[in-house]
């Protein structure tokens, strides 16, 4: 997704997960993928070394992974998970290679 590395939009994805009622903190570990998802405790642990762009992609990474109803979200923040939502979709389908049929 094309959005640019600024705190106020690393905010903006952070408030996403606090109306989603997830807790969301930075700690240091071993993270492979930069990140851990609690979701039986609605936690998301992040690696607290990333930069502000890695955090982005990271949050980005890890929403359409998680349930949340938008209805709790406000009109903003549902405006910024649909876009990435149709990101993601999108990447997706265009990932996708066509199958051979074998004859």
């Amino acid at each position: 997704m094309n959005l640019k590395s600024t705190p106020h939009n690393l905010a903006k994805l952070e408030k996403i997960f606090e109306e989603a009622k997830y807790i969301l903190r930075y700690e240091k570990g071993t993270f492979n993928s930069g990140y851990c998802v609690l979701e039986h405790k609605k936690v998301v642990v992040i690696n607290k070394f990333l930069n502000v762009e890695g955090r982005i992609n990271t949050l980005i990474d890890i929403l359409p992974a998680i349930t949340l109803e938008e209805g709790f979200l406000t009109p903003e923040s549902q405006k910024l998970y649909r876009q990435v939502m149709d990101n993601r979709n999108a990447e997706d389908a265009g990932e996708r290679t066509p199958t051979e049929t074998p004859e």
